[in-house]
């Protein structure tokens, strides 16, 4: 099972940079998409229902902000879109597909930043997240042992937060910067405490890869980038990992996309 993840920065202007012919390309069981910045009726055509796809949307209510989407080959036994939290449920930050032997959780966790009232809703969030998580049995720690041999349960997504020193380029000086002060690293602990294992770090300890770069600066071509674009997935069943890859030659957003393949 192949599945890409990859905040777009804007559905419509990836559309316009190739994004369809991509998507064809990538023989992607799962495309999970962030930051689709699109009502239904401003979205592409060709993108309401792709060729080979059954495609799931979670727009914002507010036009033209957040938002995520999903295509699937095998077409879901459900789908939620909240979790519970108001603001992030209006701003269409989740989308959970239940399939016989497998969940999904697509996320974009927000970014935090101009002022500590935001990243107290960041914090908020991830509050929320832990404990829907738990809510739901979805806690691989907390699972049976016979819902663990049988669920594959992977949250994908934006998280807005470099776990690591070795996750950005210059740790020192952003010590104190948002996704990656203490409180935000913490949450990120907490979810590996539950049981999750971080798909690529497990595959690649010491590798440094980026998934976003600013764009000032010329942050890209320099690769003074942040690895916050993670999957996630029960260290139950790491022995079922095959790859793990972050697809940096991907252009058309200040992020690029990062592809898992699972047994």
């Amino acid at each position: 099972m192949k599945i890409i993840s990859w905040n777009v920065n804007g559905l419509r202007a990836a559309y316009k940079k190739g994004f369809l012919g991509w998507l064809r390309k990538s023989k992607a069981d799962v495309i999970c998409l962030q930051e689709i910045k699109a009502q239904m009726d401003k979205v592409p055509a060709e993108l309401i229902d792709p060729a080979g796809y059954f495609s799931f949307y979670n727009p914002a209510k507010k036009p033209g902000y957040s938002g995520t989407a999903v295509f699937t080959k095998q077409k879901p036994l459900k789908v939620i879109n909240k979790m519970g939290l108001a603001r992030f449920d209006n701003e269409g930050r989740i989308l959970r597909l239940d399939y016989p032997d497998f969940i999904l959780i697509n996320l974009y966790l927000p970014h935090g930043g101009r002022g500590k009232e935001n990243l107290g809703y960041k914090l908020e969030v991830y509050r929320k997240l832990l404990n829907y998580l738990t809510k739901t049995h979805l806690t691989p720690s907390l699972s049976s042992t016979k819902e663990r041999g049988q669920k594959r349960i992977v949250l994908i997504g934006d998280f807005n937060v470099a776990h690591e020193e070795i996750d950005l380029a210059r740790p020192k000086q952003n010590q104190k910067n948002i996704m990656f002060t203490p409180e935000e690293r913490a949450q990120i602990d907490k979810l590996v405490k539950m049981g999750f294992a971080d798909i690529f770090r497990q595959l690649h300890p010491n590798e440094k890869k980026y998934t976003w770069w600013p764009y000032f600066a010329n942050a890209r071509v320099r690769n003074l980038g942040w690895r916050i674009d993670y999957a996630f997935i029960s260290k139950k069943l790491t022995p079922k990992l095959k790859r793990a890859e972050i697809l940096t030659a991907v252009s058309g957003s200040d992020h690029c996309p990062i592809k898992v393949e699972i047994k």
